[in-house]
């Protein structure tokens, strides 16, 4: 009774969940590539300004932390852009690969 109820909701899921095709693949990996471009771009205009825009604080532990501080934001609009190009890079290949994979 357990397999009838299983393989009943299997098919309803799969209704309601549409098998991906190359199309799928290709439109994430463009969104994704277009997304790393531009976080790309604006990463590198946080990093320009946090280089130009220095912290001068009189106390040196306030320094330290303003200087710790824009090292993460940094480091993280960097960890976002090249997450987003790896995601892209990924999805090119599952893209090329779907050509290759046996129908069944």
């Amino acid at each position: 009774m357990e397999d009838i109820n299983k393989t009943v909701g299997d098919n309803i899921d799969n209704k309601n969940n549409p098998k991906k095709g190359p199309i799928n693949f290709f439109i994430g990996s463009l969104t994704s590539f277009l997304l790393f471009i531009s976080f790309y771009i604006i990463s590198n205009k946080i990093a320009i300004y946090f280089a130009l825009h220095k912290p001068s604080n009189s106390s040196e532990i306030v320094q330290n932390i303003s200087s710790s501080i824009n090292t993460l934001i940094i480091g993280l609009s960097f960890l976002l852009t090249f997450s987003f190009g790896f995601i892209g890079i990924g999805l090119f290949i599952v893209f090329v690969r779907s050509f290759y994979v046996n129908k069944t």
